[in-house]
């Protein structure tokens, strides 16, 4: 572990750049906040909303068919996304049941 000392001066300057940039993402979150992470679903909601599995969901991201959001390793979606394809994925469940198959 190292220790890094700084001067008074240098320490109070990056404090108020830490400020400023909190002060613009607060502003920003204000500006966007019909965005809220409440309304985003993840992975799980997703699955049981569409009643389909997990690799399926990865398919629908790969594919591009589903847009999605990565934030720290983790999946959202809007709903207004996901609303979207429950048609596709009803359909492609029609043609999956008529080959005898499940999705």
């Amino acid at each position: 572990m190292q220790i890094i000392n700084v001067d008074a001066e240098t320490f109070e300057a990056m404090l108020s750049k830490f400020e400023d940039f909190a002060s613009r993402i607060e502003k920003l979150s204000r500006l966007h906040g019909d965005k809220d992470m409440k309304e985003w679903m993840d992975n799980q909601d997703v699955c049981q909303l569409l009643n389909i599995s997990k690799r399926t969901l990865q398919t629908l991201r790969d594919n591009g068919t589903l847009a999605y959001t990565q934030i720290s390793h983790k999946t959202y979606y809007r709903p207004d996304d996901v609303l979207k394809i429950v048609p596709i994925v009803e359909e492609k469940r029609k043609l999956a049941k008529y080959k005898g198959k499940q999705l």
